[in-house]
């Protein structure tokens, strides 16, 4: 049983940080995904601009 509990708090808190970061970074990667699906019509949009001048 002792072995167990050395485990669960050697190995938990790792765990619960790594769980705790990717929470975090996820609004962020989707934000990051959202704007470079969006670059491609960015970029034609400022060519179309560029040749109407």
């Amino acid at each position: 049983m002792e072995s167990w509990m050395s485990l669960i708090s050697d190995v938990g808190f790792p765990i619960v940080v790594t769980l705790y970061l990717l929470h975090r970074i996820e609004g962020k990667l989707d934000t990051l995904n959202e704007t470079i699906l969006q670059l491609p019509d960015h970029l034609t949009s400022q060519r179309l601009n560029k040749k109407v001048m």
